[in-house]
């Protein structure tokens, strides 16, 4: 399946402003290196299981959920409590934002093994848009869009050491994502997903 960028020749965002924005340095090189060294020696990862076609499969990555709640009614994870780091980078998001979150989601990929299948994230509560904002340190991965409608259209995004992705509007409705396995050597990243649960 052939994957088309997210940019133009003019480095627009192809996909409509209500639905994206995409930041290649919020945070700067020294800031991200600090962050994903503190989040490699202190977060308590965890590799969990989910059910995929009726069957309990590991998750091709390691996990942890900080927050005000579980991420989910059914989750028998505890929330771990907010530290200093991630409070700061909480902060500075929801400055540029406007938004206010109250959990996030980490995610560490190890190598590139390490991956999330084609999935969208689900409404905290029913009726109500998803908006994810979405910061990586590390390794830079692609991350792939396509519409749920028709697979082929589809995009695919690098993700850079230090940048945000906000992902708003009904993104998360009519298109899915996933990050690939790769075949290249591939260092370590983290990923910080900012959400609004509301049980």
């Amino acid at each position: 399946m052939e994957q088309f960028k997210l940019f133009d020749d003019q480095e627009h965002l192809l996909l409509p402003e209500h639905l994206m924005e995409y930041i290649p340095a919020f945070f700067n090189e020294k800031e991200s290196e600090h962050y994903l060294t503190k989040f490699l020696g202190t977060v308590p990862w965890q590799q969990t299981k989910v059910m995929m076609y009726e069957k309990e499969v590991i998750t091709p990555r390691l996990s942890a959920w900080f927050g005000d709640q579980p991420i989910r009614k059914d989750d028998k994870r505890r929330p771990v409590i907010w530290t200093d780091e991630l409070w700061q980078i909480k902060t500075k998001v929801e400055d540029h934002t406007g938004m206010i979150f109250n959990g996030v989601l980490l995610n560490y990929y190890r190598d590139g093994n390490d991956s999330v299948a084609w999935h969208s994230d689900k409404d905290t509560i029913i009726g109500l848009q998803t908006e994810i904002a979405s910061i990586s340190f590390g390794q830079a991965r692609n991350f792939d869009f396509r519409n749920k409608e028709n697979h082929r259209q589809q995009y695919s995004l690098e993700l850079q050491n230090g940048s945000l992705l906000l992902m708003k509007g009904d993104l998360q409705k009519y298109w899915e994502h996933r990050i690939a396995k790769s075949s290249a050597p591939m260092n370590a990243r983290i990923n910080l997903t900012f959400r609004k649960v509301l049980h």
